[in-house]
């Protein structure tokens, strides 16, 4: 199933090079890479360790300017902050432990000077969504893993971005916890509309999950291929049981082993 949708995010033959700790000279970690994020698509990524994944997300979040090339997002330039519209989660608790999970939740719509009953009514909803309700007046410690994600997702969605960019954010979670959180981002993504962009070592999770998957080369990353999945909008863990699914799979280790295996040698 291929999809006619507008682009959101436009990436124009983009790269990152850094200067390396040891020596001072430049190390291309990135690129060039091209490619477009459609209206209300949830699209993953998946590579090698090291191949500029994350490095990929900080230039569409903003927290990074690329080497050359270029990045909008809504069709303005992404330069030095995070756009207005864009939430990111990442892979390492976000929570802040000295508020509960209310104010947690709450954080970046008080910062934004929304009115309160405005931000009771959103936090409220975002918290029953996300199963934390009877949770709001705990504390992060309190909590397991699992829990703190969600929290630091409801932050995310009580903004209403319009584009979430999500970096490993159940990579610290058990299997069985992943695969329960992954259910809850499908239905956020279809409660919300917001397009998607998952970072993951997991290809069981990016098939699971996507439209489309982004596959990676070994550093510097570039796209091999970006693979169309055709599942429905609906779908959940069951789909798992479609045998597309291991063919899925399948096609992607096959692009991926290789450039797995220049990853373990260059690091050698």
């Amino acid at each position: 199933m291929s999809l006619a949708r507008n682009p959101i995010v436009s990436v124009k033959e983009a790269t990152k090079s850094f200067s390396a700790r040891d020596t001072g000279q430049p190390f291309h970690a990135l690129g060039p890479v091209s490619f477009d994020l459609r209206e209300g698509e949830f699209f993953s990524v998946v590579g090698p360790s090291g191949c500029g994944k994350s490095t990929l997300l900080d230039l569409l979040a903003g927290l990074g300017a690329p080497s050359s090339g270029s990045v909008h997002f809504e069709g303005k330039p992404v330069v030095g902050e995070v756009p207005d519209g864009i939430a990111v989660v990442f892979q390492e608790d976000a929570s802040f432990p000295w508020l509960n999970v209310f104010d947690n939740a709450a954080f970046g719509l008080r910062r934004a000077g929304l009115p309160e009953d405005q931000v009771k009514a959103r936090v409220d909803h975002a918290l029953d969504f996300m199963g934390l309700s009877g949770c709001a007046g705990i504390y992060p410690s309190q909590l397991s893993g699992g829990m703190r994600q969600r929290v630091c997702i409801a932050r995310a969605m009580v903004l209403r971005p319009r584009l979430m960019l999500l970096d490993e954010p159940f990579g610290a979670l058990d299997q069985q916890t992943r695969l329960l959180m992954g259910e809850e981002m499908l239905k956020l993504w279809r409660d919300t509309g917001s397009t998607i962009m998952l970072i993951t070592h997991s290809i069981d999770e990016a098939v699971l999950l996507s439209d489309r998957i982004g596959v990676m080369s070994s550093c510097p990353g570039r796209f091999i291929e970006i693979v169309e999945t055709g599942w429905s909008p609906e779908r959940d863990a069951q789909t798992a049981m479609d045998p597309r699914f291991g063919a899925l799979q399948a096609q992607i280790w096959g692009m991926l082993r290789a450039e797995s295996i220049k990853a373990l040698k260059a690091k050698r």
